[in-house]
């Protein structure tokens, strides 16, 4: 006989640490595990709520006195490239893309030390080795791929985006470019791509990871048409960005036990003897 049960993951909740998008702020990030057989079902489900992935971690803020990290997703369909970005696709259009399995390479590791040291010196990764970095990309239990950017005439690696394919599109987990193409606007054209290539693929959306209101880190993502917000429990489509200016408030949060009771969690079919 067949029935399904509840995947059951354990959440934690790690230390306060500062904040590094608001000042003054101490931040915290609800977490569980993603392995095992049930982990492509529990990573798409989460990824719904505004969970993202790190390695075989699921992770989403869970601040003690605001709300503002709210994860963000492009609705394919009603994406519409404004000028600007039809600008930098043509000035990108020399590139070459290639998909590839999760595995680190010496050229990648070399581009994501420039690309660190140059615009994140200060930041949570700037001490990464060479052996993070390879767990980074290969350490996952779900369908990932790297997508790597190159010139053409001498095949230099110029951009890399770590993606993984989720049941209804793609997830930009992490994305790094060679700083002296800034003028690119490279990180701008990456997602464009993704886009494009959810399209082919007939998914229907690109999520970008985080989004945080007032946040000039965070700006950018403000200017793609078809951006969705997760907020309060749903998807809502991003109309004006202050809309969303109450989640930086000290009492916009819910204490931890709610927010966990409020997970929605997958069902898993399971078999059992007659």
């Amino acid at each position: 006989m067949r029935h399904t049960l509840p995947i059951a993951p354990q959440f934690y909740v790690t230390a306060p640490q500062p904040c590094p998008y608001l000042e003054n702020r101490m931040e915290r990030k609800l977490f569980t595990s993603l392995q095992g057989d049930g982990a492509e079902q529990l990573n798409n489900s989460l990824s719904h709520q505004g969970f993202r992935r790190s390695q075989n971690v699921l992770y989403r803020p869970s601040c003690s006195d605001c709300s503002a990290c709210l994860s963000a997703r492009i609705d394919v369909a009603a994406f519409h490239k404004s000028r600007s970005q039809k600008r930098i696709l043509k000035r990108n259009d020399y590139l070459i893309r290639r998909a590839t399995s999760p595995w680190a390479t010496e050229d990648q590791y070399a581009l994501f030390r420039s690309y660190l040291d140059s615009r994140h010196a200060d930041g949570g990764m700037a001490d990464m080795d060479v052996f993070e970095y390879a767990a980074m990309i290969e350490e996952t239990p779900i369908r990932s791929r790297v997508v790597e950017y190159s010139e053409p005439q001498c095949s230099s690696l110029v951009a890399v985006s770590l993606t993984d394919v989720l049941e209804d599109g793609l997830s930009m987990v992490y994305s790094f470019y060679n700083p002296e193409l800034q003028h690119n606007s490279m990180g701008t054209f990456m997602i464009l791509d993704h886009i494009e290539i959810a399209r082919e693929a007939g998914l229907p959306y690109v999520y970008l990871g985080y989004w945080v209101p007032g946040s000039r880190k965070m700006g950018y993502k403000e200017k793609f048409s078809g951006l969705e917000i997760y907020h309060q429990g749903s998807w809502k489509k991003m109309r004006d960005p202050a809309e969303f200016a109450e989640s930086t408030h000290p009492l916009s949060t819910d204490p931890i036990s709610e927010q966990v009771a409020n997970i929605h969690l997958p069902e898993q079919t399971a078999y059992r003897r007659r």
